[in-house]
């Protein structure tokens, strides 16, 4: 079975397991093998900007409806010359064009739909700690950096970048999430999809383009 991450980290990148992983993946011995290898050994290019997204239950994430949405904005938006996607969540914190490596593409999980008190406080511990050390390694990578999360990923995030005291945007604005917020629904904060939060994620890019930052670097 090929399940192993970069070949025991010589730089041979392996996939096509289609062995489904079940239950929360940020708990998996595999999750964590793949996070200290993006951690330890694997090189990010300098670039101007940093954009996180979340991920998504459809694999690959670029694949999935809301991350086509996502990329057809940035794309209309920014230089492709100036921006790297980093995936966040229960995936932990994975530079997209790693998004085919197992097991980025085996498991199909929605933290959201999970009642269970324990593993929301897990999941934030374990994330924080994922983009603590992402953020960290690459505090001189990027200029800016800009989130598009809501929920259990924006409060992730929101911590870890207080805990580093690297900055990072945070998209849709908490005035935006208030605005929409409807306790009847499962899902309160709504979806990253929903018009108003696609226009203030576009601005917040046109933002960016216009910023007069440099490359940081090697």
């Amino acid at each position: 079975m090929d399940r192993t991450i970069q070949d025991e980290r010589t730089g041979t990148r392996r996939s096509g397991d289609t062995t489904e992983i079940p239950g929360p993946p940020f708990y998996r011995k595999e999750f964590e093998d793949a996070y200290r290898f993006i951690i330890d050994d694997y090189p990010i290019a300098p670039k101007k900007i940093a954009l996180f997204l979340p991920c998504a239950v459809r694999k690959p994430y670029s694949q999935s409806p809301s991350h086509r949405l996502f990329r057809q904005i940035i794309a209309g938006t920014l230089d492709p010359a100036d921006y790297h996607i980093v995936v966040f969540g229960t995936c932990g914190t994975v530079p997209a064009e790693l998004e085919c490596m197992y097991p980025f593409p085996n498991y199909r999980y929605m933290l959201g739909k999970s009642m269970n008190e324990r593993i929301q406080r897990d999941f934030l511990r374990i994330e924080v700690y994922r983009l603590r050390g992402y953020l960290e390694k690459t505090q001189d990578t990027y200029h800016r950096r800009l989130a598009y999360c809501i929920g259990p990923f924006r409060a992730a995030m929101a911590q870890a970048s207080e805990e580093t005291g690297i900055a990072v945007d945070l998209l849709p604005t908490d005035a935006m999430i208030e605005r929409f917020y409807d306790t009847k629904s499962p899902f309160p904060e709504g979806s990253l999809s929903m018009p108003a939060y696609i226009d203030e994620f576009r601005a917040g890019l046109m933002r960016l383009s216009r910023s007069p930052a440099e490359t940081p670097e090697k």
